[in-house]
């Protein structure tokens, strides 16, 4: 198999991306598209995939991630338990890692985030100075589904995984 010459490759890229522009809106709003997390908007758990009883998983979960500008990102979460108590979670945090406020969450009072990938975040969470949780969120390549693989420490020491599938909404 021949390879093709670098610049030919940068080439053919940038006259895509000019059709693309010419075709399609501005260069800056293609720009914009591309850059863009695919992980900003809303996603709703399934909660038939949850590994507990039926009884026990919640009636609804749903996460919001918006962009609130220079890097900074609010995450809301509203839950809807098994008996019916609605339980409505807000932090926003800097893309950096630094330690943030969480209001209203039962799990959490800080939490920090890292974006390393358009379509991942990292988040750490802690309560009363430990830290409670890790979640990862990975967008997955159809841009409709979200997977969160969260770590807890056990009773034991030993760290717990769970994974939850998300379905975006909008």
């Amino acid at each position: 198999m021949k390879l093709l010459p670098k610049a030919l490759v940068l080439a053919s890229f940038a006259a895509l991306s000019l059709t693309a522009a010419a075709t399609s809106g501005s260069s800056t709003e293609i720009a914009t598209h591309f850059t863009a997390s695919p992980l900003l908007g809303s996603w709703t758990l399934d909660t038939s995939r949850m590994p507990v009883p039926p009884a026990q998983r919640p009636r609804s979960v749903r996460f919001t991630f918006a962009d609130a500008g220079n890097n900074t990102w609010t995450t809301h979460v509203d839950i809807v338990y098994a008996p019916g108590e609605e339980v409505h979670s807000v932090g926003t945090a800097p893309l950096d890692g630094t330690l943030s406020a969480v209001e209203n969450s039962p799990e959490a009072d800080t939490g920090a985030v890292k974006q390393p990938a358009p379509n991942v975040l990292v988040m750490a969470l802690r309560k009363g100075g430990v830290l409670v949780s890790t979640r990862i969120y990975s967008v997955m390549p159809d841009g409709q589904s979200l997977v969160e693989t969260a770590v807890y420490p056990g009773n034991d020491g030993v760290p717990i995984m769970k994974t939850n599938y998300f379905t975006r909404v909008r």
